[in-house]
């Protein structure tokens, strides 16, 4: 019995593999690029002392204010469908441009995020209005970035710090970012464009130590 088990799971896994890779949007054709070159964050301060950079990772966005409790349901609709699913993909991350004032407020967030899933991977910075608004317009979205810093809206930086977006989506056309506060949003657009990018970086690495093997 356990040995039918064992085939059984040693069948099953690559199987369920390739369906959740399969199941993306175009059939993991790439996710476009709609902004070259966002600006790098290593001017941003980390409380772990380490310096969060763009380039070589695959980043979720985001910008959560002064006060970001007040985007706690953005960041928990974040937490339970991108975050905890896609942490364990290495280069992953989330990273949060903070005011430096929002500090205190920021460490409590983390702390409530992390009863979801470990938080390693969940990175809030810290800098300057004029540092988070330089970052935030690099992106050259149609989006505003509000006055208190925050923005309801998520975006993908791939590892070249190009912003990765839709320019057919369904509903908006050129969609740059993803409404944190629209559950089906993320739960839909957001996770299926994330899978996307994963499984494109997943052939490329697939595809090099294939051809280093020859």
């Amino acid at each position: 019995m356990k040995k039918y088990l064992v085939l059984g799971v040693l069948f099953l896994l690559p199987l369920s593999m390739y369906i959740f890779f399969a199941s993306g949007k175009d059939n993991f054709g790439r996710l476009p690029v709609l902004t070259k070159n966002i600006v790098e964050i290593d001017k941003f301060t980390s409380p772990d002392s380490d310096t969060i950079r763009l380039d070589n990772s695959i980043t979720i966005l985001g910008f959560f204010g002064n006060d970001p409790l007040e985007n706690k349901v953005n960041a928990y609709n974040l937490a339970h469908k991108i975050y905890k699913k896609y942490r364990g993909f290495h280069d992953f991350q989330i990273v949060i441009l903070q005011p430096e004032s929002s500090e205190e407020a920021s460490i409590t967030l983390k702390e409530n995020l992390s009863e979801i899933a470990n938080t390693d991977r969940w990175k809030f910075v810290y800098g300057t209005s004029e540092e988070i608004k330089e970052v935030f317009n690099s992106l050259q979205s149609e989006y505003l970035l509000m006055p208190d810093n925050s923005s309801p809206y998520v975006f993908i930086v791939d590892k070249n710090r190009d912003l990765r977006g839709r320019n057919d989506d369904e509903d908006v056309g050129m969609l740059y970012g993803y409404d944190a506060r629209d559950f089906a949003e993320i739960n839909n657009k957001m996770d299926d464009d994330v899978k996307v990018i994963l499984a494109e970086y997943r052939l490329e690495l697939k595809k090099y130590k294939a051809d280093r093997e020859i």
